[in-house]
C-alpha cells in the first residue's frame, strides 16, 4: 500500500485563487449603485446592499390589490453580445420580459431584482449589463431594489454570462385584465416590435451565423444605413410598460398579449375565452426585414416562422370596436407605431390566421 502524503502549501490559498474575486464583485456593485439610485421609486425604503431590497405598498391607495410577479431571462441573444462584445443593451431587453409581461394583467410594475451569473467578474463588463438593466426599469417606471453578482470559474468560461430577472407590480382585483374581459367584436391592435425582440435566438445563430457562417460585422443592405447583422440582432426589445398602462387609464382595454416565444398565434391565443376566436389579417402589416433574411436563409416555412418570432407585432391588445379610434391615437401620441390586426368573433378558443404568410 502507497502511503499519501500531503505537502502543505506555504503560500496560503485564497478565494481568489480558486477563481472568484470578491473585490472585483463589490467594485461592480459600487459602479452600479449611481445608475440604480435613478430607477428609484417613492416607496423603495433604504438603499442598495442590504439583504432585502424594501419596498413599502400603501395598502391605503388600493381597496383590493393584488400582488403580479413574473421572472425571466434573456436566451441565447446574450452569445451574440458576448461575441461583439456588446454588453449595455442586453438589460434592457431583460427588464422588457418580465415588466411587459406583468403588465399584460393590467398591473403597474413596482420593483425588480435581477441575478447576473458570470465565469469571471470583470466589473467594466457588468457595469454595462448593470446600465442596461437600470435604462430599462427607467423605461418601464419601476424601482430595481436589489440583485445578485454570482461568479462561477470552473462551471462557466471566464467571458460567459447570464442574466435572470424577477419583477412584481399591483393592479386592482377589480381592473384584472384578462380572457374574462374580451367578447366577441373586440377588435384586435397590434402594437409594432422593435425587431427580433429576445425570442428565437438559437434558430437565428443556426441559420445565419452556423450554417450560413454570415459575420455578425456583415452590413446588410436591406437594414439600411449600413447596419450590421450584430447591430440588428441586438436592438434592444421595446419596453411597452407605461404604453399599456396609458391605455389603461384613457380607454377601455379588454385584454393584452405579450407576443414573445409561441409567436403572434401562440401568444394571442391566451388572451382568449374557449368560446371566441380571434381573426388576424396577416396583410394589415409587413415585418421588418430581418425576418425575411431569416425565412429566406433558413429555408423556414412560414408556419415555423410565425410560432419562432414575433414577425413584427410585439404586443397586442383588445378593445371594444368604440374604442379602436382613440386607442390608435394615444398609440400614435406616444410614437408607438399601431394598427388593426384582427377581430375578436365566436368559436372555439383558437387563432385563425388569414391572408398571405408573413415574410
Amino acid at each position: 500500500m502507497t502511503e499519501r502524503k500531503v505537502t502543505p502549501w506555504r503560500g496560503g490559498s485564497s478565494y481568489k485563487d480558486s477563481g472568484v474575486d470578491i473585490e472585483a464583485g463589490d467594485r461592480a456593485v459600487e459602479a452600479l449603485k449611481s445608475k440604480i439610485r435613478k430607477t428609484t421609486r417613492p416607496e423603495v425604503v433604504g438603499g442598495i446592499g442590504g439583504f432585502a431590497g424594501l419596498f413599502a405598498l400603501d395598502v391605503k391607495k388600493y381597496e383590493q390589490p393584488l400582488l403580479a410577479s413574473s421572472t425571466d431571462g434573456v436566451g441565447t441573444k446574450l452569445v451574440i453580445a458576448q461575441q461583439l462584445d456588446i454588453h449595455d443593451t442586453v438589460g434592457i431587453d431583460l427588464v422588457a420580459m418580465v415588466v411587459d409581461d406583468l403588465v399584460v394583467c393590467g398591473a403597474e410594475p413596482l420593483f425588480l431584482l435581477d441575478y447576473i451569473a458570470c465565469g469571471q467578474v470583470v466589473p467594466e463588463k457588468i457595469a454595462d449589463i448593470g446600465a442596461g438593466i437600470t435604462d430599462g426599469c427607467r423605461y418601464a417606471g419601476c424601482a430595481l431594489v436589489g440583485g445578485e453578482i454570482a461568479e462561477h470559474p470552473g462551471v462557466m468560461r471566464p467571458d460567459d454570462y447570464d442574466v435572470s430577472a424577477t419583477g412584481v407590480g399591483v393592479v386592482e382585483a377589480d381592473q384584472l385584465l384578462g380572457p374574462e374581459k374580451v367578447a366577441a367584436g373586440d377588435v384586435i391592435i397590434g402594437l409594432a416590435s422593435s425587431g427580433l425582440h429576445s425570442n428565437g435566438y438559437s434558430l437565428v445563430r443556426h441559420v445565419l451565423l452556423g450554417a450560413q457562417h454570415l459575420s455578425l460585422t456583415t452590413v446588410v443592405p436591406e437594414f439600411g444605413r449600413q447596419r450590421t447583422l450584430g447591430e440588428e440582432l441586438l436592438t434592444p426589445t421595446k419596453i411597452y410598460a407605461k404604453d399599456c398602462l396609458a391605455l389603461i387609464s384613457e380607454c377601455e382595454v379588454h385584454a393584452f398579449a405579450h407576443i414573445t416565444g409561441g409567436g403572434v398565434p401562440g401568444n394571442i391565443v391566451r388572451m382568449l375565452p374557449n368560446h371566441l376566436d380571434a381573426v388576424i389579417d396577416r396583410s394589415s402589416w409587413r415585418p421588418q426585414p430581418v425576418f425575411g433574411l431569416i425565412a429566406e436563409t433558413g429555408q423556414i416555412a412560414p408556419e415555423e416562422m410565425e410560432r419562432t418570432f414575433n414577425m413584427g407585432m410585439g404586443m397586442a391588445v383588445a378593445v371594444p370596436a368604440d374604442q379602436v379610434d382613440r386607442t390608435l391615437a394615444l398609440l400614435m401620441a406616444r410614437n408607438v407605431p399601431a394598427w388593426v390586426a384582427g377581430e375578436v368573433v365566436e368559436g372555439r378558443g383558437e387563432v385563425q390566421m388569414t391572408g398571405k404568410p408573413l415574410s
